[in-house]
C-alpha cells in the first residue's frame, strides 16, 4: 500500500499519479511497465515516486485495490440487501452482470488485471486476497440459496464458492475481444448461469 506521504499529497497530484499508472499498466504487462514512464506522465521526479511507493509492485497492488472497489460498486447493492425478495439465481445473474457493466463502462481499467494472466505466481500474490473476499461473498450467497431451498443440500458450498469466483474472474476472457467489450457475447452470462443451475447431464 502507498506510504503516508502519498496520502498527504494534494488530491489532484494523487489523481495524476493514478491516471498515469492506469495508462501504463493497461498497455503493458506488469514486467514491461516502466516506473519512469509513470513518473514522467504524472509530472513527478523518480525520487519522489519512491517516497510514495515502495516499488512498482506496491503501486500495482494499490491500483488493483482501487479497481476491485470500483467493481464492487457495480453490484446492485439494493438488490443484494433485499435478497429475500429475489430468487437465488436472479441474484447470481445480477452479480455476473455487474462485471459486464463494469467492463463496458471502464474500458481503460479492464485490461489491467488481464495483463497478469500469464504470470500465475504474481497473479496469486496480487489477487489472492481479493479472490478470498470474492469466495466469501459467494459463500454467503450460496448459504442464502441453500436456506431458500434453491441449492442441493449435498453440495459442498465452499468448493462451489471457489468455482463461482473463478468463473467471475474468467468472464472477461469471453466478453472481451481485442481489448474491447463484445456486446454480442452478453448471452455468455446466461449460458454460464444455465450450466450452474442445470449442470452438464442431459435431462
Amino acid at each position: 500500500m502507498p506510504k503516508e506521504t502519498f496520502y498527504n499529497l494534494p488530491e489532484d497530484k494523487r489523481n495524476r499519479i493514478i491516471e498515469a499508472a492506469i495508462d501504463e499498466f493497461a498497455t503493458h504487462s506488469f514486467h514491461t511497465a516502466r516506473v519512469t514512464a509513470i513518473a514522467e506522465q504524472a509530472g513527478i521526479a523518480m525520487g519522489s515516486f519512491y517516497q510514495y511507493f515502495e516499488d512498482k509492485k506496491d503501486l500495482y497492488k494499490y491500483l488493483i485495490e482501487l479497481l476491485v472497489e470500483k467493481k464492487l460498486s457495480y453490484i446492485n447493492s439494493e438488490m443484494v440487501k433485499n435478497k429475500d425478495k429475489y430468487d437465488f439465481f436472479q441474484l447470481l445473474r445480477e452479480v455476473y452482470l455487474s462485471g459486464f457493466r463494469f467492463a463496458i463502462e471502464n474500458p481503460r481499467l479492464q485490461p489491467i488485471g488481464m495483463m497478469l494472466a500469464n504470470d500465475k505466481d504474481l497473479y496469486r500474490e496480487i489477487y489472492g486476497e481479493h479472490e478470498d473476499r470474492s469466495a466469501d461473498f459467494f459463500l454467503q450467497m450460496l448459504e442464502y440459496g441453500k436456506a431458500q431451498g434453491a441449492i442441493d443440500p449435498e453440495i459442498d458450498l465452499k468448493i462451489v464458492a471457489k468455482m463461482l469466483t473463478g468463473m467471475l474472474y474468467s468472464l472477461t476472457d469471453f466478453i472481451i475481444e481485442d481489448g474491447k467489450v463484445n456486446l454480442d457475447d452478453m448471452k455468455i452470462i446466461d449460458q454460464m448461469l444455465y450450466f450452474i443451475e442445470n449442470g452438464l447431464r442431459k435431462k
